[in-house]
């Protein structure tokens, strides 16, 4: 009798023996899963004639499904899922290989091309569809109400409006609006995570795109959600006084150099969230386990060059080959009342203003930096070189100055820096103010200049150069220079006689002249 009654608690407090622990949340665009039927709402490259096939689904299927075991959430909201018929096939191929998920929902917007959807291991109690427009290409908002060990949990799944093909902000300010209105029927107590495709950068407040601007610098997610404060993201400290109407989007946690899951020709971004209300940090019924929130990054989402492993789709046909353009992203929940860290506690200094100079005695900034007047004379691609007075130091701007021009003179926003083997380089940075342009061909040094100090130091450009390539040295005027060419096949023959129109005095374990392209020198002699 004893062995019955304990059988029977077993079976009671199974569920919380299995789930009292932190669970997982994540999002996943899975870039394009459709089955092979085709209906007519489809994208146009996923028909038979692009090889778009079910042998081609299947391969698909296994692909999403062997990243959704590896990441092994609880609760996973989903983006570019065309329709329910899609999803449980994936659920099923889950299931075949031991990843099941019990619950699912996904909306239903007539004629959409695509969906969002929710796998959970917890069960459902309601869901929701909040309408955005009656254009099929605007996709809604899945609204989901979880049960997890009894407590009510709300997810809002979101797929907002490309940045491409006319993706001007107030597309995605409509998105915003809607979930908003739904947002502020909910009372501070109310635990609710939103998560999906925002196409919004974590930091687009700074960083939005003239292209896209019609919103004279506002974002959708930014100001109309209330991710920001005074300005600056919203951090745990403004989380733990539980104002309605701010919310937390955990990109914060990460390092600035680890805040991207896409990689687009070698632009980072960050358009996936999972954005927190204030009752996920008020130590009451699900709060959010402090400084989980991490990128899922797996050796085979990633090429042998580093790029992301997409789905691959070359000359109009599938190719069976790669996963998504997007990394999903994560974070644990508990019952467990929320924990501030050291990292909640300590509160930053004020940005201060300062001169490059200051940038070369910091190993990493605990603060915002002001470079006000910085001067940009010389840019490739995403780099850029800037100097604020003749005589003063400069810096490289590396991958974060590809809005930026020539001769452009701004008040710029420093946020991180790094020391690449020597070479001091800054890697987050937003221009406050434009403030014209102007002639920049004082800042250059030449030949004349060999002889001054200015020309022992990194960061400068250099031109009218003329003398001899040896060995990887460059030889003038008595003086031995380390040289190396960014174009590995334009690099001179030994003992060529070159002028160097072009360079910049670099730093890799030593000081060096950097030369980017054949353009910027003319072989005088072979």
């Amino acid at each position: 009798m004893q062995q019955l009654i304990l059988k029977q608690l077993l079976l009671l407090l199974l569920p919380l023996l299995v789930f009292a622990k932190p669970f997982k949340v994540a999002t996943y665009n899975v870039e394009n899963l459709f089955d092979a039927t085709y209906v007519g709402t489809e994208y146009d490259d996923y028909q038979a004639k692009h090889n778009w096939t079910k042998r081609m689904v299947d391969i698909k299927l296994n692909h999403v499904a062997e990243v959704i075991c590896d990441l092994d959430a609880d609760i996973l909201g989903l983006q570019e899922i065309e329709n329910a018929n899609i999803l449980k096939q994936l659920q099923a191929r889950l299931s075949r290989v031991g990843c099941g998920y019990k619950y699912s929902a996904i909306t239903s917007k007539k004629n959409a091309p695509i969906q969002v959807a929710l796998l959970s291991r917890f069960r459902i109690k309601s869901t929701k569809e909040l309408h955005v427009s009656y254009s099929p290409r605007v996709r809604n908002i899945l609204e989901v109400e979880l049960n997890v060990e009894g407590e009510a949990l709300w997810v809002f799944v979101n797929h907002w409006k490309s940045r491409s093909y006319r993706g001007v902000e107030s597309k995605r300010m409509k998105y915003a609006r809607v979930l908003k209105a739904r947002l502020d029927r909910f009372s501070t107590a109310k635990p609710y995570i939103v998560l999906g495709d925002f196409n919004t950068d974590y930091d687009a407040h700074l960083s939005l795109e003239k292209k896209i601007d019609d919103t004279a610098g506002k974002t959708g997610l930014h100001h109309l959600l209330g991710l920001l404060n005074d300005g600056v993201l919203v951090d745990e400290n403004r989380m733990l006084k539980s104002k309605k109407g701010q919310h937390y989007t955990l990109w914060n946690e990460l390092a600035y150099s680890q805040r991207w899951n896409t990689k687009f020709y070698a632009k980072k971004g960050t358009p996936d969230h999972i954005v927190l209300s204030p009752a996920m940090f008020d130590a009451k019924g699900i709060d959010y386990v402090n400084n989980s929130f991490k990128v899922f990054r797996q050796d085979y989402l990633f090429t042998k060059r580093g790029y992301i492993n997409r789905w691959q789709y070359k000359k109009g046909k599938h190719k069976a080959k790669g996963y998504s353009d997007h990394l999903p992203i994560y974070a644990y929940f508990d019952t467990k009342p929320y924990k501030i860290g050291s990292d909640g506690k300590a509160h930053k200094a004020k940005r201060q203003t300062q001169k490059i100079a200051y940038l070369y005695t910091q190993e990493a900034l605990e603060h915002e930096v002001l470079l006000e007047d910085a001067v940009v004379i010389w840019k490739q691609r995403g780099n850029a070189l800037i100097k604020q007075s003749l005589e003063g130091r400069g810096v490289l701007l590396f991958g974060c100055a590809s809005t930026l021009k020539v001769g452009q003179k701004v008040d710029l926003l420093v946020k991180a820096i790094k020391d690449y083997n020597g070479l001091k380089e800054v890697t987050h940075a937003y221009v406050l103010k434009e403030k014209g342009q102007v002639d920049v061909s004082k800042y250059f040094l030449s030949e004349a200049d060999l002889d001054k100090n200015i020309t022992h130091r990194q960061n400068e450009v250099i031109k009218a150069l003329t003398g001899v390539v040896k060995n990887r040295y460059f030889y003038t005027q008595g003086r031995k220079i380390p040289i190396y060419f960014k174009k590995k096949k334009s690099t001179p023959k030994n003992g060529s006689k070159i002028k160097i129109h072009n360079a910049l005095l670099g730093y890799y374990k030593q000081l060096q002249l950097v030369v980017y392209s054949s353009k910027d020198f003319s072989i005088l002699e072979r």
